[in-house]
């Protein structure tokens, strides 16, 4: 098994008390991940795809709950935004207090999240889970072996059946894509046309690495810029992808409200797009190694904790940077290059108007330590 990252962080929840839920998108791991915890004692399962399941805990007393799991070591609640008021159910169940170790898991975040995030304010601890990070995976064999894994990475991702089962990725991805990808957002009240969300995502992933506006995608698609904008959030809510915000502090040219679009895995974006032509006969391989290397520090940043904020910058006069994070007031700045070797210089118009930043170009060569997931790693020039 390769160890996921916040299984440490869970097992040091537990003793807090408290009810964890574990969110992310379909197929990343969810329930392969708890399992292991169930197998440390006596353990209770609960599929609330299954009607009998889910009546075991839907609209339950205090005391019919507290009979069903304070016998258990751990109760597993698995697709937990199929229960109706799954939040007054989680508070019901904080508030018993019981040894037994609670996690609850879903993948339609935005369901699990406005269920149960006012009830159960206090009672929960929650965590995201996505597909393998590349530190994840250097954990389970060596950052020198899965290095040889890079352009595999950029083109087919990181979703756990990609991993463990190569041959068959091109097969998984399209399955993930085509029966996956938009079934819970599609559940959604209001969502009525899959084709048009389905036309949005190819056209966010033809434009992966550049500026988005809404007003262009909703010309492009035929849909309002309003609904443009909440298919974006719903999308976003669902793990498939997420935005960067143009950063902007004190000057005038400096690009104010724009946006970026990334993928949570490069493999998903490249099955919408059906393009998983090797790198050397591509014309977007800048752009995925941009996104891989974001999104990788996204999820680093998540399963620490640290609380960085991600954006880019650019100027009217076309000046940019790929990546600004800002940590505790403190601004540390990346630029992708896919070809080793291949030096950047920040545009003298950030370094005068943020003197204090830090730089760094990222490339195949030295990216472990942009991506690594061991607690106290600094970024900083190489």
């Amino acid at each position: 098994m390769i160890e996921r990252f916040i299984q440490k962080n869970i097992a040091t929840d537990f003793e807090r008390g408290k009810v964890i839920v574990v969110m992310g998108a379909r197929q990343v791991g969810k329930t392969t991940m708890i399992q292991q915890f169930l197998s440390n004692g006596k353990a209770l399962l609960l599929n609330c795809d299954d009607a009998e399941d889910r009546a075991a805990i839907e609209d339950k007393s205090s005391t019919v709950l507290k009979n069903t799991l304070a016998n258990y070591d751990f109760v597993f609640i698995d697709e937990a935004q199929r229960v109706p008021n799954i939040g007054l159910t989680l508070k019901k169940i904080g508030d018993l207090k019981l040894k037994t170790h609670v996690i609850v898991s879903g993948s339609s975040s935005f369901e699990l999240s406005g269920n149960i995030n006012e009830p159960a304010t206090g009672r929960l601890i929650e965590h995201q889970l996505f597909p393998f990070s590349l530190g994840e995976l250097a954990g389970h064999t060596s950052e020198h072996e899965e290095s040889k894994m890079l352009e595999s990475r950029m083109i087919y991702g990181t979703y756990p059946d990609v991993v463990n089962f190569p041959g068959e990725a091109r097969r998984t991805l399209s399955d993930l894509t085509n029966n996956y990808l938009y079934k819970d957002i599609l559940s959604y009240k209001g969502i009525k046309k899959p084709e048009v969300l389905q036309k949005l995502v190819k056209a966010l992933a033809l434009q992966l690495g550049s500026e988005v506006s809404y007003n262009e995608l909703s010309n492009l698609i035929g849909i309002d810029k309003a609904t443009v904008e909440t298919y974006i959030g719903l999308l976003s809510k669902c793990f498939i992808i997420f935005k960067l915000d143009s950063f902007s502090r004190n000057s005038r040219n400096e690009i104010k409200k724009g946006k970026k679009i990334y993928f949570w895995d490069n493999g998903i974006r490249n099955a919408v797009i059906s393009n998983f032509a090797p790198l050397d006969s591509r014309n977007d391989k800048g752009a995925l190694w941009e996104n891989l290397m974001i999104s990788e520090r996204m999820k680093r940043n998540l399963y620490l904790g640290n609380y960085a904020q991600l954006f880019f910058w650019r100027t009217t006069q076309m000046k940019e940077i790929d990546l600004v994070e800002e940590l505790d007031g403190q601004l540390t700045t990346f630029e992708f290059k896919e070809k080793p070797g291949k030096i950047a210089k920040i545009p003298t118009d950030f370094a005068q108007a943020y003197p204090n930043a830090t730089f760094a170009t990222i490339t195949p060569n030295n990216y472990w330590e942009f991506v690594g997931l061991r607690q106290g790693i600094q970024s900083k020039p190489f």
